[in-house]
């Protein structure tokens, strides 16, 4: 079992030296990997930003953005962010995107909160092309960027995961919710127009890239939420997603 550590970073009035302590901490010990979370009109630290600072005292946990509000964001800048964060880390960047529930960060921001589904579709696929052909820089540790996960409870972020990103982000709830993840996580990679294998491991897969873009590749992707993680694997035929009851895990979707 891999276990991850939410950082204060999204707790109003939270010291910065705390999270670098808890970061240290972590680092040193059992943990897999660190998240953030995402606010806008909050007290709350940047989520980015806060890993950049993280991987400054940090060695080996995976950084994780449990999620950013993709939306929020222009496209280029959150690309060129991430880079910096992923080459800062060296390629300890894991990117969860998702288009964030609540109306006030849309208001501050002078988003259209209607079109957030649309706006962040369309980001999936600026973010490879921007660090796939070297349009913005630091480059990242590979030239695909850092894996995507994407969260969400709705059908059509379900299909967005399986169709444009490396993994699924579960924000956690009550059993009921993690079983209707399963079943509909389970249905969409076996209706997405590909052969992929489903896997909740940091094990790689072996095998080319469909010719979509972005690219769904083979992933190295390791469990990261602000709860707990644990590594499974299973084939298509396998039938039911593993995901753990009262806890959070990552999703992987790599081609067979």
């Amino acid at each position: 079992m891999r276990v991850g550590v939410g950082l204060p970073s999204g707790i109003a009035g939270a010291h910065s030296q705390l999270i670098l302590d808890w970061s240290r901490r972590a680092d040193e010990g059992p943990f897999s990997s660190l998240g953030v979370i995402d606010r806008l009109a909050y007290d709350s630290f940047e989520p980015l930003t806060t890993l950049a600072a993280v991987a400054a005292v940090t060695q080996r946990v995976k950084l994780a953005t449990t999620i950013v509000i993709g939306p929020l964001r222009n496209d280029a800048l959150l690309a060129k962010a991430a880079a910096t964060v992923d080459a800062l880390s060296q390629g300890r960047l894991v990117l969860g995107l998702a288009i964030g529930a609540r109306h006030e960060d849309y208001e501050v921001a002078g988003i259209d909160y209607r079109s957030r589904g649309k706006r962040l579709t369309e980001q999936l696929i600026a973010l490879r092309s921007l660090w796939e052909d070297s349009t913005i820089g630091p480059k990242t540790a590979r030239q695909r960027g850092p894996d995507l996960l994407i969260g969400g409870l709705s059908d059509r972020g379900y299909a967005r995961m399986a169709r444009y990103a490396d993994g699924y982000v579960h924000g956690g709830g009550p059993p009921r919710a993690f079983a209707r993840s399963n079943n509909t996580l389970t249905w969409k990679a076996r209706s997405t127009p590909t052969n992929w294998s489903v896997s909740l491991s940091s094990r790689s897969s072996s095998g080319q890239p469909p010719k979509v873009r972005p690219i769904l590749r083979p992933s190295n992707v390791i469990s990261v939420s602000n709860r707990y993680n644990s590594p499974f694997n299973c084939s298509r035929a396998a039938g039911a997603l593993p995901m753990m009851i009262c806890a959070s895990a990552t999703c992987a979707l790599a081609k067979r």
